[in-house]
């Protein structure tokens, strides 16, 4: 596992982890509350009572059932449902757990439909998370009256635009819409404050990369395989503070020769657009990149050497017009 992943992961089990210790954990003699036991029995209910939901019995202590947590009031603010075998839309009920805080469905291929309107009324919702679902329809704007920081959808079948209004949630600072069917143009000021991560890879994105996101504690920009042009010579700026950049599969045509690039890169992949010029002299500087893709573009000219340009094999030079010099064959 590269260190951009680990830092992927790091970011979400933070927020796990700050949610859970910010809330008590259930306590066995306290009954949970009625309205939450309702709205989680018609859960259960609309996803044709999975057997990894069994401990959902009516009549008993929701803090005590499986995949869900209480805070000491007894309300449910935390529900986690994986691999369960379902075949059914997504319930409405979810809209119905008031408290809840952050809600998790992954790896459920039989999970379909759309985000139900409900959803709106999660207004203390930070983290969602849905991935590898079969849900479908598109990322709805209702999304802006919870207090979302953290939204991940990747691996279903969401198509459409991205709303704008989702830039107007400010504490968003994750999202991941990747392996999704999505269109259009990629909003501006979608991320707010530190450690900000945009993953919109494997869509069909177009436009250019807006300027907002060359700004801010921006760790992670991937973008990957769209369809997106220009030139988002802000990304290149030797200050930023991110760790991985991804932009390959694109459509992006400019001249990279004198692109300064950001200190602190572990993961470079530009691969498979249109870049010309020579390799930027400012790859010497890093020392912590650990992958490096320069792969299907029109560079040209001899490849820089010394300093951390010795960790780089031919493999990442291939497929260009004109390159030339260690690690490839010298130039003529």
């Amino acid at each position: 596992m590269s260190s951009p992943t680990l830092s992927v992961a790091f970011f979400l089990f933070f927020l796990l982890l700050l949610l859970i210790s910010s809330s008590t954990l259930p306590v066995a003699s306290m009954d949970c509350n009625k309205g939450d036991r309702e709205a989680l029995l018609k859960i259960k209910e609309g996803l044709g009572n999975p057997p990894q939901l069994s401990t959902w019995i009516p009549a008993t202590n929701c803090c005590a059932w499986d995949n869900l947590y209480c805070d000491d009031a007894g309300r449910v603010y935390n529900v986690y449902i994986y691999n369960a075998d379902v075949t059914a839309a997504l319930p409405v009920a979810f809209g119905d757990l008031s408290a809840i805080q952050s809600l998790s469905l992954q790896d459920m291929p039989g999970l379909t439909g759309p985000i139900p309107r409900s959803f709106a009324k999660l207004s203390h919702l930070y983290l969602l998370s849905i991935s590898n679902t079969s849900i479908s329809g598109p990322v709805p704007d209702f999304l802006t009256s919870t207090n979302l920081s953290a939204l991940t959808l990747p691996t279903n079948k969401l198509s459409g635009p991205i709303p704008p209004a989702l830039s107007r949630l400010p504490y968003l600072r994750y999202v991941d819409l990747s392996h999704n069917m999505l269109s259009g143009p990629i909003p501006p000021g979608l991320l707010h404050g530190e450690y900000q991560f945009l993953i919109l890879s494997n869509n069909r994105l177009t436009g250019a990369i807006p300027s907002s996101y060359g700004q801010g504690d921006v760790n992670t920009i991937d973008l990957g395989h769209n369809r997106l042009t220009g030139y988002p010579s802000f990304l290149f700026d030797r200050t930023r503070p991110t760790v991985k950049l991804d932009l390959s599969w694109n459509e992006l045509a400019f001249d990279i020769t004198k692109a300064a690039l950001p200190w602190h890169l572990e993961y470079l992949d530009l691969s498979h657009n249109r870049i010309r010029g020579g390799v930027p002299k400012s790859l010497k500087d890093l020392y912590k990149l650990l992958v490096l893709n320069l792969t299907y573009n029109e560079l040209c000219g001899e490849i820089p050497t010394g300093r951390a340009m010795a960790y780089h094999g031919a493999e990442c030079y291939l497929h260009n017009k004109c390159l030339c010099g260690t690690p490839l064959p010298p130039c003529r």
